[in-house]
């Protein structure tokens, strides 16, 4: 009898060749995929997915945001995506957008923890971080920033002085052709840095060049397709050249300096008077030291750090190079910003944003720039707490949620002509009208904490710039409204020319 079951056995071996075998187990990793990612009970509707990748590849990388549109049509205004084992949700439409953010804020507070955060961010730092540890970070660097001048008039006193660090540089290229991208980096980072690093850099300092040329090249390779499938496949990413190996080693590269900032306050640290953040930081630090339980630790300040001067140079910067480049391809409105300047201003006076309500029209354009530069258009994405319920749709806990900020700031029903930039959309009987479906800060308790400094910057370096220069383009070079996807919206590279005004 056992020789008659060996013999089956056997047999049954020879007859399963390798092809089989492979067959078999590939039909059931896609069985047991399918079994995983089956959608609950009134989950959003959404595209079919692909198996292991979801559906990335029903986006266009290049034009994410625009190619989402079409779903929208599909699917309604809350509609599902999968990429790879991360579930999302997409929503549309501003009723929506406060339902989740404002009325159930506690339902939709958190952020994604995906493998490219996990492995760069942790769980530190402000911006990604959740719980008791983001409360902390968040709440202490809000009271930091008020006390070393946010929403006060040192700090302003400081931009207006770096304004004019930048119009001495830009003058320098004598009307020529010329980037403008880092000079406005440049200008908009030393801002953070006095606050962070309690000190400004020169615009010839070689370390600061190299902070700032890492600073881009991270903005830009997080949305690589090779970042996209190491979130879906991290244990085979890692092992694989790529991108993303660049973008780990760029972002180890920024925390060295930050954390070699850091040891060269500690040398002249003095507990008693704190020069900048870092230095009250370690007071922070000196403070919790013996609590197992406080997020105060030397690795929180080195993320919170480098949140604070990402999102501080690379958002609003960005914004003022979508100012400069519309105000070049619409020489007529600029020179109505030029015209309101010199009624208000004239060329002597600097800048500040006690003269903001005097001059709507700038105003109005620099809201302009916000809306139709959309230089996050879903977002810095949201995930689900709690299983909660949104549109009459279920969400379970952990979903990702992605703000649909394309479509709202494009709406045919909240703007006259939402694809042309038209500065009207926030004037009303000549005075600035503020509107409620306009959120390049996002909404809730995870709004931008640097929403009031971000106001102040664009307002005064853009209406510095207008004051001093008209922005043309060069002769026989045509400018283009393309776009650089990275984590913002970037102009794609190009020059513009600085005329000086007599």
């Amino acid at each position: 009898m056992p020789l008659a079951l060996g013999s089956l056995a056997e047999a049954l071996w020879t007859a399963l060749r390798p092809s089989t075998i492979l067959l078999g187990a590939v039909a059931f990793l896609f069985f047991a995929d399918f079994l995983k990612k089956r959608r609950p009970k009134n989950y959003p509707p959404g595209p079919p997915r692909l198996p292991f990748i979801g559906n990335l590849f029903h986006l266009d990388l290049d034009k994410g945001h625009l190619s989402l549109q079409r779903f929208v049509k599909k699917y309604g205004n809350v509609f599902s995506l999968d990429f790879g084992a991360l579930s999302s949700v997409v929503i549309t439409g501003l009723p929506f957008i406060k339902e989740a953010f404002v009325h159930q804020d506690k339902n939709f507070s958190n952020r994604p923890i995906v493998p490219i955060q996990q492995r760069v961010f942790k769980d530190k730092g402000v911006v990604m971080s959740n719980g008791q540890v983001w409360k902390e970070q968040r709440r202490f660097a809000l009271t930091t920033l008020r006390n070393f001048g946010l929403g006060k008039k040192s700090l302003e006193e400081r931009i207006q002085e770096e304004a004019q660090y930048l119009i001495q540089a830009i003058g320098e290229e004598n009307g020529q052709p010329f980037n403008p991208h880092f000079k406005i980096n440049n200008a908009v980072s030393n801002i953070i840095c006095s606050i962070t690093f309690g000190k400004r850099f020169d615009y010839q300092d070689d370390q600061f060049q190299e902070l700032l040329r890492l600073l881009d090249e991270v903005t830009c390779q997080h949305t690589s397709v090779q970042v996209q499938l190491y979130n879906m496949f991290p244990r085979i990413m890692k092992f694989l050249p790529g991108p993303h190996q660049t973008l780990f080693s760029n972002w180890e590269k920024l925390q060295i300096f930050v954390a070699c900032v850091i040891e060269n306050h500690k040398r002249d640290w003095n507990p008693a008077e704190a020069r900048d953040f870092i230095d009250a930081y370690l007071q922070e630090i000196e403070k919790h030291k013996g609590n197992a339980t406080s997020s105060f630790q030397e690795e929180n300040l080195i993320f919170t750090t480098l949140d604070l001067f990402f999102a501080g140079t690379e958002t609003t910067s960005t914004t003022l190079r979508w100012g400069l480049l519309y105000m070049a391809l619409y020489p007529e409105i600029q020179e109505k910003v030029q015209a309101e300047i010199d009624r208000v201003l004239g060329q002597s006076q600097q800048p500040s944003t006690a003269a903001r309500e005097s001059m709507p029209y700038t105003n109005a354009v620099i809201h302009e720039v916000q809306r139709m530069g959309n230089i996050i258009p879903l977002n810095v994405p949201r995930e689900v707490a709690e299983d909660t319920t949104l549109a009459g749709y279920h969400l379970p806990k952990g979903t990702m949620v992605l703000t649909n900020l394309t479509a709202l700031h494009r709406d045919p029903a909240e703007w006259a002509t939402p694809d042309t930039f038209n500065p009207e959309h926030f004037l009303e009987n000549g005075k600035f009208k503020k509107r409620e479906a306009f959120l390049p800060f996002s909404i809730g308790k995870r709004a931008c904490l640097g929403e009031q400094l971000a106001r102040t910057e664009l307002f005064v370096f853009f209406t510095s710039l207008l004051q001093k220069f008209s922005f043309r383009p060069p002769d026989n070079e045509k400018l283009s409204l393309k776009f650089r996807v990275g984590l913002t919206l970037s102009p794609v590279t190009s020059r513009i020319c600085a005329v000086p005004r007599a």
